[in-house]
């Protein structure tokens, strides 16, 4: 039985979908994953039981009862019970992945380090694990160990030959001040408004995730439009931030009164404008340029000198777009690398042209023609 969202989705249905899009399925994980169809989905968030393996109940200094997970879901009769339901999930998971696919699985010490060896036992390929430090951590009462301050997030792909899978590396690096995205994620955990609360102030779900986090790991590996599961709907955070990014979901939950909120939740989530969702394109998927159109252009004139960016060599730039290194001549990569004595040159950050007391990598001109021909087109 499916519990259908209200309201339209933002991004656009995939053309002769099978796939029950934007949807939360309500049953067993496993159970449900096998209804899909194999190799259907771009990404896996999931967020399955940690197994906290609490003894008793857990109590503040001032003997205040803290409201940890203690529901049955989260209990299991052994470790060898867990790792078999762990496996049962990942299977079930692998199957419904693109080849492309990645699956971001989330834990804490009880659980992620059985996860993280059950995904290599199965085949996947780890690419990342990622720290989510939370700003504002929930205290050790007892004061016996370090606070808990953090989590750890597994990304994995199908396998250690997959390909074409989806990292949005220049759109992450632009938005962080034009620095490399680090492994270690400060973000708050879930409070205030976020925060889902019953009538009767008490918390719908023990684990919600907040929207920041989700948002992070979709902008990093999703694009528009692309098909996002999660085994372990709960709250419905996944839900409510692909739809608010122009992303497709299918949720998958046994608990029916979870599954009513998350509903709702989802039902009043605004998405955002399409201009806002647009994805940057990647350097690695833009259109060919010879450093010859540059030269047939005249943004760099032939004769024009070329110079590494410490002044050490200089090459004379030739009419057919090869450049001249005394009397050695070939592309600008080849004639970079020669320069160094190295095998091999990205000679267009390498090479740059001297103008009014400033160096131009050639890099530059390569995109003003790739900006001039997507206007064109």
């Amino acid at each position: 039985m499916a519990f259908q969202r209200t309201g339209a989705a933002r991004a656009e249905r995939p053309e002769g979908s099978a796939l029950p899009l934007d949807t939360i399925l309500i049953g067993d994980c496993v159970a449900e994953l096998e209804k899909l169809p194999a190799g259907s989905v771009d990404m896996v968030f999931a967020d399955p039981p940690y197994n906290l393996q609490l003894q008793g109940a857990l109590h503040r200094p001032d003997d205040s009862l803290v409201d940890a997970v203690t529901d049955s879901w989260d209990r299991f009769e052994s470790f060898s019970a867990y790792d078999a339901f762990t496996r049962a999930w990942l299977l079930a998971v692998r199957r419904v992945l693109k080849p492309s696919g990645t699956l971001w699985v989330i834990g804490s010490y009880h659980n992620i380090f059985r996860v993280g060896s059950a995904l290599q036992d199965l085949g996947y390929w780890i690419l990342n694990d990622v720290v989510w430090r939370k700003a504002n951590p929930m205290p050790n009462f007892r004061g016996r160990r370090f606070t808990n301050a953090h989590e750890t997030l597994i990304w994995a792909a199908r396998g250690a030959d997959a390909k074409g899978y989806t990292f949005n590396y220049e759109a992450l690096k632009a938005g962080n001040e034009d620095l490399q995205p680090r492994s270690d994620w400060l973000i708050p955990i879930c409070s205030g408004a976020e925060r889902l609360k019953g009538e009767d102030g008490r918390k719908v779900h023990p684990t919600q995730k907040p929207e920041a986090l989700l948002a992070r790991v979709l902008l990093s590996a999703t694009k528009p439009g692309d098909v996002v599961l999660d085994p372990f709907f709960g709250s419905g955070t996944t839900g409510a931030v692909a739809r608010r990014l122009g992303r497709h979901f299918i949720g998958v939950e046994r608990d029916r009164d979870y599954a009513a909120a998350a509903n709702a939740r989802i039902a009043a989530v605004t998405p955002e404008a399409e201009e806002a969702l647009t994805a940057a394109p990647a350097k690695r998927d833009a259109a060919r340029v010879a450093f010859a159109t540059v030269v047939e252009r005249g943004l760099v004139a032939p004769g024009a000198r070329l110079v590494d960016e410490r002044r050490r060599y200089e090459a004379v730039v030739r009419a057919d777009g090869t450049i001249a290194l005394g009397t050695v001549i070939g592309s600008i990569h080849r004639i970079g690398a020669v320069a160094q004595g190295r095998e091999a040159c990205n000679g267009w950050t390498f090479w740059h042209v001297a103008e009014a007391g400033r160096l131009t990598p050639i890099d530059a001109y390569r995109e003003i023609i790739r900006a001039e021909d997507r206007l064109a087109g």
